[in-house]
């Protein structure tokens, strides 16, 4: 019997170490893409902007830079961290109603940092590469303030990702940062180099936020319709 529980003891814990090596596994790639990604975005901006026109420097936008002006955004990527914290502690096997616990919420917070520094890497790595081949400095193409914001803003926003996956109150709370945070740098922070582009960019995250808030409510309210299967009927 001891022997058993004792097999049974190492096997848990031998599949949490696998599950944390695959979440965070999970943030690098995430990461990756996101930044590169970006990067990629904001060069095809770049090509298709004709900015020697006044016509097109004034009223002219193409569908790469409004691409642009999304992803290169602080709500995106601080959505970026949010989305990897809940995507490897769902990964991870993290029931809903235990999120608050230390574990689910130390893993949220390193995937978000980690998905976030790589991010920022991916971003300088492929910058790099268009201007020419990687050298010894190629993080210095970034200002220290990002590899630092990084950190320090990852980990919280990754916690948020994990206790985004409660159905109460704070579960509501957390899956309403994201696009509360995208509308209000909508209104105070509007992107886009011309009334066109800000127009459009607005409109576009404007209605993304919209959506997905109104899907956060619509999951809070059928959580608590539900019945809870703890209570004595």
């Amino acid at each position: 019997m001891t022997g058993g529980g004792h097999g049974r003891s190492e096997g848990v814990e031998q599949g949490r170490t696998r599950g944390l090596g695959a979440g965070l596994a999970l943030a690098v790639l995430v990461g990756a893409v996101f930044g590169a990604g970006t990067s990629g975005a904001n060069e095809l901006s770049h090509r298709s902007a004709d900015l020697e026109s006044a016509e097109y420097t004034t009223s002219g936008w193409s569908p790469a830079e409004v691409l642009a002006i999304v992803l290169d955004s602080g709500w995106a990527w601080a959505g970026l961290a949010v989305f990897t914290g809940f995507l490897v502690t769902r990964g991870a096997g993290t029931p809903p109603g235990r999120t608050g616990t230390a574990r689910p919420l130390t893993l949220g917070c390193a995937a978000g940092a980690i998905s976030l520094l790589v991010a920022v890497a991916a971003y300088s790595l492929a910058d790099a590469l268009r201007d020419g081949g990687i050298t010894s400095s190629w993080y210095e193409s970034e200002a220290p303030l990002w590899w630092i914001a990084a950190v320090v803003l990852g980990g919280p926003l990754g916690a948020v990702g994990a206790r985004a996956r409660d159905g109460g109150v704070i579960g509501l709370l957390a899956r309403l940062t994201v696009p509360v945070g995208a509308a209000l740098q909508m209104v105070v922070l509007p992107p886009g180099r011309n009334a066109v582009v800000t127009t459009i960019g607005q409109t576009v995250v404007g209605v993304a936020a919209l959506v997905a808030a109104a899907l956060a409510v619509a999951s809070f309210r059928r959580d608590r319709r539900a019945p809870d299967p703890a209570r004595p009927t």
